[in-house]
């Protein structure tokens, strides 16, 4: 098996590193891709240490099995077609070709048999807080269909990358020393602060990132499920959280739903109440899991369930995905 990961320097690609050595992916050959500037770096993987390459348009792909793409939208459209060419199945973890009627938007405990179908050669991950909703949706889902939902993200730092996760970090330090702070990669300063903009507004006012929980949504579910989000930018360094209300065709117990969470795969519930045990994004990141919990009735909808989630959005949100759904890939015969 050989694998290639492309965007390696990024927090991403680190994530795919340190996740192929945990789960033992079955790696014979590991290649290493990214741009000019981060070319001739070297990463270690089981003890080997690696040099990146630049990703150029050549022959470089020829005899890989998967390749793990984390460079960005525009990198993944440019260099789509000679990562596929010799028969690599394409895991894209960029927006690139996320509504692309001819490409699979997969997350394995919802839709893992989409991947099959890749008339492209090409999968893609969803949105990260896209990923850890449907997670958690799905279990709902398979007690009565949702109608709709209303969901509003608390998403952290690294959602925007490592530099962002710096730039947080430094900002903290200045604060609180009294110092102009740095603003390079957010719009305002994000330490002690929220910024309710999470990428660019779109004619009706919702930003792209709102409008990915939408669209993705449905097409992941294969549903007429209407969705409408707020995300927020909090300052946290990792893993992303989200308060979600649930309108289901039926009304729903809590009791039926915690047992539908508690059993759903990729899903930790914590959820007791009188004990003060609710997901938070301190122990969320850095596990595999969604965590569930605040699980009660909507008051304002009898056919209603509100609830919180966490879930680490570099692991479960953006490189585990990915993971997962080639080792699917593999169990299936599909590599």
């Amino acid at each position: 098996m050989k694998v290639a990961i492309v965007g390696t320097s990024g927090a991403v690609g680190q994530e795919f590193l340190k996740l192929l050595e945990q789960r033992n992916f079955p790696v014979d050959e590991l290649v290493l891709f990214g741009s000019k500037r981060s070319a001739g770096r070297t990463y270690t993987f089981k003890g080997e240490k690696i040099a990146v390459k630049e990703l150029l348009h050549n022959d470089d792909f020829k005899g890989v099995n998967v390749a793990f793409t984390s460079a960005g939208g525009s990198a993944s459209k440019e260099f789509a077609e000679t990562i596929t060419r010799h028969g690599a199945v394409m895991i894209d973890n960029s927006s690139a070709f996320r509504m692309d009627s001819d490409v699979p938007l997969v997350v394995p405990e919802v839709n893992a048999e989409d991947g099959k179908n890749r008339p492209r050669n090409i999968i893609a991950n969803p949105n990260c807080s896209t990923i850890i909703m449907v997670v958690a949706l799905k279990a709902i889902e398979n007690l009565s269909h949702i109608r709709r939902v209303h969901v509003a993200t608390y998403q952290s730092a690294s959602g925007a990358g490592a530099a962002a996760i710096a730039e947080l970090e430094t900002q903290l330090r200045q604060a609180l020393s009294g110092d102009k702070p740095t603003i390079e990669k957010f719009k305002y300063q994000l330490a002690f602060n929220l910024i309710p903009q999470i990428d660019v507004f779109a004619d009706n006012d919702y930003t792209k990132e709102e409008l990915k929980m939408h669209n993705e949504t449905r097409k992941i579910m294969h549903s007429d499920v209407e969705v409408s989000a707020t995300c927020v930018r909090v300052p946290v360094l990792r893993a992303h959280s989200e308060a979600v209300w649930v309108e289901t065709e039926k009304p729903l117990t809590v009791e039926a739903v915690r047992a539908a969470l508690s059993n759903a795969p990729g899903v930790t519930l914590a959820d007791e109440p009188a004990g003060c045990k609710y997901p938070m994004p301190l122990f969320a990141a850095n596990e595999d899991d969604v965590y569930a919990g605040r699980i009660r009735k909507d008051l304002a909808n009898p056919n209603g369930i509100a609830l919180w989630l966490a879930g680490d959005q570099i692991r479960k949100g953006a490189a585990l995905n990915a993971v997962q759904i080639a080792e699917y890939l593999i169990e299936n015969a599909e590599i």
